[in-house]
């Protein structure tokens, strides 16, 4: 009977620690060797890291190309919000650092401010210690897939 008790305990203590953390709802066939991997997720947070490969390089240096820093950071708002129907409609962002091969940047994102249907979510990246991106991701989430929504009425014309 203890040991049955003992069990229910280490349960509960279970139960308790991962009650922050959610599953992916958006995003889910995104390549994450491209825009990264999550390394912690909780409701309107989210962790990820971006390994850096060849295909990323820009040129013989080394360097990084800048879309796969946005990407990244676009992914990991995406995920802080975590809404099936979750869209980017606009960004503000600065690339503060390059980034080079191989390097492991970690992307923090945090929902800051949520009115309706409308998210903000701020973004920075990081390679040690290093800030190399920081952004502010403006997105909406639809009550539809954003290539699924009827734009127009049936002659055409915007509703």
């Amino acid at each position: 009977m203890e040991e049955e008790q003992n069990e229910n305990d280490a349960l509960d203590f279970e139960s308790e620690e991962n009650e922050n953390e959610v599953s992916i709802r958006t995003h889910e066939k995104i390549e994450q060797n491209l825009s990264g991997e999550v390394l912690l997720m909780e409701k309107g947070y989210v962790e990820t890291r971006l390994s850096t490969t060849y295909e990323m390089v820009a040129d013989d240096v080394g360097l990084i190309h800048g879309g796969f820093i946005f990407s990244g950071a676009d992914y990991a708002a995406m995920l802080a919000v975590n809404e099936r129907n979750v869209v980017l409609v606009g960004s503000e962002c600065q690339f503060l650092s390059p980034v080079k091969l191989h390097d492991e940047v970690k992307f923090i994102a945090r929902v800051r401010h949520k009115e309706g249907k409308k998210r903000n979510v701020h973004v920075e990246a990081f390679v040690l210690d290093i800030k190399v991106f920081e952004g502010e991701f403006k997105t909406v989430v639809t009550e539809r897939h954003v290539l699924r929504l009827k734009l127009l009425d049936e002659e055409g014309e915007k509703k």
